[in-house]
């Protein structure tokens, strides 16, 4: 959540254009690992290698603290955080869910949300209990909080807080993505939820109209940061609310998700895993370039 440098106003368009579909393509790959991990392994294999995954992530983002560059660390809490997401949170809620019977929402005798994403509402509480922090007792660099803090007029206040000793990259990344996926799955149930709204809703339509439209804006201001790191944490902010009206549109059959059927699209994902394998490589390899130099 890194705000653009100040009189910067050049267009970094290739910077750009690779951080944000590197991230981009982090999504169906995730989808798609998980639809094959419950179909290889088995229940109880399943539960003990999510768990694992979940460690190996938070593994990678407490690394990327001792990494060396802004953009290595960076990409440490970005693959750190994915693994964690995905297996310290989905496949958490999916155990439990499982485990005391929750039954998936089905509509016409197709599961339209699976059970672990039925509970996740059920963490609204702690959501808004990390964004009171976030608002009235840390200072970030996401645009969205500045902006509140000031029309609270908290920023003056800014200058008299204890301050972090050191500012990690790694954790900066780590916790911009696990809060802002936190944030629009929350929001994408309580949308998707009869009893509040309903997935044909105009205020769900409105949603994805909004992040749509907010995401244009991010990406316009994501072209103006230089600095590799910075604009990889910027894709990460404009990827995230960019897929929100992806998994409305996608739930709505106005296009055919194949990441969740990846063993028939097996070609498709090849493809995926090709395109974002080419530039995670090469940005860690021109990371390790700019270090040497």
């Amino acid at each position: 959540m890194d705000e653009e440098k100040r009189g910067d106003t050049r267009r970094h368009w290739g910077k750009s254009v690779a951080s944000f579909l590197m991230v981009l393509l982090t999504m169906p790959l995730g989808h798609a690992l998980m639809i094959l991990m419950e179909k290889i392994l088995s229940e109880s294999a399943l539960h003990y290698a999510g768990f694992a995954m979940g460690a190996v992530g938070l593994g990678i983002v407490i690394a990327g603290v001792f990494a060396k560059g802004d953009t290595r660390q960076t990409l440490c809490g970005l693959f750190g955080g994915l693994l964690y997401w995905t297996g310290w949170y989905e496949f958490l809620f999916q155990y439990y869910a499982n485990r005391y019977g929750v039954m998936a929402e089905v509509v016409d005798g197709e599961v339209v949300t699976k059970p672990e994403y039925l509970i996740m509402p059920a963490t609204f509480g702690l959501w808004v209990m990390v964004m009171t922090l976030y608002v009235f007792s840390t200072r970030t660099g996401c645009c969205f909080i500045n902006w509140v803090q000031r029309r609270l007029r908290l920023d003056g206040a800014e200058k008299k807080k204890a301050q972090p000793v050191i500012r990690h990259s790694s954790i900066v990344t780590f916790m911009e993505l696990i809060v802002m996926m936190w944030t629009c799955y929350i929001a994408l149930m309580f949308c998707y939820d009869d009893n509040f709204l309903g997935e044909r809703h105009p205020v769900t339509l409105g949603l994805g109209m909004v992040c749509m439209a907010g995401s244009v804006l991010m990406f316009r201001k994501q072209l103006r940061i230089g600095a590799w790191g910075a604009n990889i944490r910027m894709a990460i902010a404009v990827v995230v609310v960019f897929w929100t009206p992806v998994e409305i549109l996608g739930r709505m059959d106005f296009f055919k998700e194949f990441w969740v059927e990846p063993q028939e699209y097996a070609v498709e994902m090849i493809c995926i895993l090709a395109v974002f394998a080419a530039l995670a490589v090469y940005l860690c390899v021109f990371a390790g370039k700019k270090r040497k130099a």
